[in-house]
């Protein structure tokens, strides 16, 4: 039996990637997994299929998670399949999407970047708490960039997770007498998409050798972390914002 045996958890941006390897791993430790996506439904499906082979129930649900009416779709179906208990929740949706400097960015791109990575942390968490009972867990996904303002033209990502770790630390607050505990993630380098896409290989090279490990992170590292939060093992852990990065960096 896994340390997850019999939890429900929701994973949003669970279709790829850092939310792919949680979503997995929860299942792995024994949790039956609602995969939250909004564009790569193809690696929704695949993720659930995995999860399945696993022997644990999962499903799909293709919602924005900064966008009201589409976390309450995403409640819903989560109650349909699963019932109205919630035990992990785990905040992972969220983007850079593009590096801008101060002159660069217009009130649009300032609300993609804030509604996705911050917007959506508050109301899925506003939404499912009421589901969740004592010993449960919500852990957020913020970033190293959070603490040191990130690269080049990452200003609002940086800011938009920082306002995650500070949500985090009043949800441990607010939260704690419930018996609910909230701690967030910070990774660094993390060899994902999203550094295929946004950091320069040469820059990449440069901060991995940089690092005490002498290596980027792997999402499956993150996931573990995520694993242990989530279950009883962490039961006196709340209101941390836990570093995840090869020593790079630290609090």
């Amino acid at each position: 039996m896994g340390k997850l045996e019999g939890k429900i958890a929701v994973v949003t941006g669970g279709s790829r990637d850092i939310g792919r390897a949680i979503a997995i791993k929860l299942a792995k430790e024994g949790a039956n997994v609602v995969v939250n996506y909004f564009n790569t439904e193809a690696g929704a499906i695949d993720t659930v299929k995995t999860i399945k082979s696993l022997g644990q129930k999962a499903i799909a649900v293709k919602a924005d998670a900064s966008n009201l009416d589409d976390i309450k779709k995403l409640k819903d179906q989560t109650v349909e399949a699963f019932g109205e208990q919630v035990h992990i929740l785990v905040n992972n949706a969220g983007g850079l999407f593009a590096r801008k400097t101060l002159q660069e960015f217009d009130e649009d791109f300032y609300n993609l970047v804030m509604n996705v990575n911050f917007k959506s942390t508050v109301f899925v968490s506003q939404a499912f708490e009421p589901l969740m009972p004592k010993g449960a867990s919500i852990i957020n996904l913020s970033s190293q960039a959070a603490r040191d303002g990130g690269g080049g033209g990452s200003a609002l990502y940086a800011s938009s997770k920082g306002a995650v770790t500070t949500f985090t630390r009043a949800m441990a607050k607010e939260l704690g007498p419930k018996g609910i505990r909230v701690n967030a993630l910070c990774p660094g380098l993390i060899g994902t998409k999203f550094h295929d896409d946004f950091t320069k290989d040469e820059v990449r090279t440069k901060v991995a050798s940089g690092t005490p490990l002498r290596r980027e992170g792997g999402a499956e590292e993150v996931a573990d972390l995520v694993a242990y939060l989530g279950s009883d093992e962490a039961s006196f852990v709340t209101g941390n914002n836990i570093d995840i990065n090869g020593g790079l960096a630290f609090s």
